[in-house]
């Protein structure tokens, strides 16, 4: 009896220890549960909290270099003299209305009329006959040396008449200093000739005339009709060809076109005194290797200012003739000119 109530309080001890048991259990589990959640999130931050692998960037395009921008004095110079005015920058006018260029162009002779107020034709003559036969020898040559050698042609052969009776080789002689003496020496001839033989020993003031005598083309005609007899005319020659192009007046080659191009941008009586003007700029200032940009007083009008020396102080030492401090072209030049300071050049072979 005691050995069967023992055995059964023992089962009843057991049964109860595995319930103890049992209710234990899910205490520790949930602890266990508990306890990975923990670590889980512990090495999620720090994954998070480690730093990122940096990635290869793509490569930046630079941005072009800002193109530099030439300026121009803000004013014509004060007439080529003081120092260097305000700047301000020049606009190309590439996209120029018609209305606009025309001001333009008409401004830049205005401005010249005062810079040379003086100007004139360069070469020494006292007749239309002269003049005609000085234009004829300035191809391809200087009206300085034209000048140089007139004197001693016109000394001996003084009218048409005598020119077209002279020995060719006598002329040759005189004309040499000219280069292609030759040539020049068939042309003034035979101008002179032409003049005896169909126009009385006159030279004729009208273009259809002058474009027949032998050497005389337009640009010649012009010279002649502008400044002995009066007539507007327009003078095409190298020097204005290349200031009207670099002023963006014309985009034309062909020296007839050119002259119809700048005509239409001034009224006919400007033509002569505008064909002085742009000739006189080129040949002292406006040059067309290196042009004095710096001591320029249409700079601000200019759309090729910068092409040339634009510091004031190295500019001023390339000027020419008159602006220079140097003599003229002309051994007799108009007293407005030497009234300017003007000084007239030295004759042939006079150094």
């Amino acid at each position: 009896m005691k050995k069967a109530a023992s055995a059964k309080s023992a089962a009843s001890e057991a049964t109860a220890s595995k319930a103890t048991a049992s209710k234990k259990a899910p205490a520790s589990k949930s602890a266990a549960s508990k306890k990975s959640a923990a670590s889980k999130k512990a090495t999620a931050s720090k994954k998070s909290a480690a730093p990122k692998k940096a990635t290869k960037a793509a490569p930046v395009k630079k941005a072009p270099a800002a193109k530099k921008v030439t300026v121009a004095p803000k004013k014509a110079t004060a007439r080529l003299k003081g120092t260097a005015p305000a700047r301000t920058v020049v606009h190309p006018p590439g996209d120029e209305s018609r209305t606009a260029l025309v001001r333009r162009a008409r401004r830049i002779n205005r401005e010249l009329a005062e810079v040379f107020p003086y100007a004139h034709p360069e070469l020494d003559f006292e007749n239309p006959f002269q003049l005609v036969v000085a234009t004829v020898l300035s191809a391809q040559t200087t009206d300085l040396r034209v000048n140089q050698t007139t004197p001693s042609l016109f000394a001996k052969y003084s009218t048409p008449e005598d020119l077209a009776a002279a020995n060719p080789e006598e002329v040759e002689e005189i004309l040499r200093p000219c280069g292609f003496f030759r040539a020049k020496t068939k042309s003034v001839i035979g101008l002179s000739k032409a003049l005896v033989e169909d126009f009385g020993g006159e030279v004729p003031g009208r273009l259809e005339d002058l474009v027949k005598l032998p050497g005389v083309g337009r640009k010649t005609a012009f010279v002649v009709l502008g400044n002995a007899f009066g007539r507007p005319g327009i003078t095409v020659d190298t020097h204005f060809q290349r200031l009207v192009r670099r002023w963006r007046w014309t985009g034309e080659s062909d020296p007839d076109k050119i002259e119809a191009d700048i005509g239409a941008l001034f009224p006919k009586s400007d033509w002569t005194d505008l064909s002085h003007h742009v000739i006189w700029h080129g040949r002292r200032i406006c040059h067309a290797r290196k042009p004095a940009c710096g001591a320029c007083p249409i700079a601000p009008l200019c759309p090729a200012y910068g092409e040339g020396e634009t510091d004031p102080e190295k500019a001023k030492k390339l000027l020419k003739y008159e602006k220079g401090g140097f003599p003229g072209q002309r051994l007799k030049p108009p007293q407005a000119y030497l009234d300017a300071g003007g000084k007239p050049a030295p004759p042939l072979g006079a150094g």
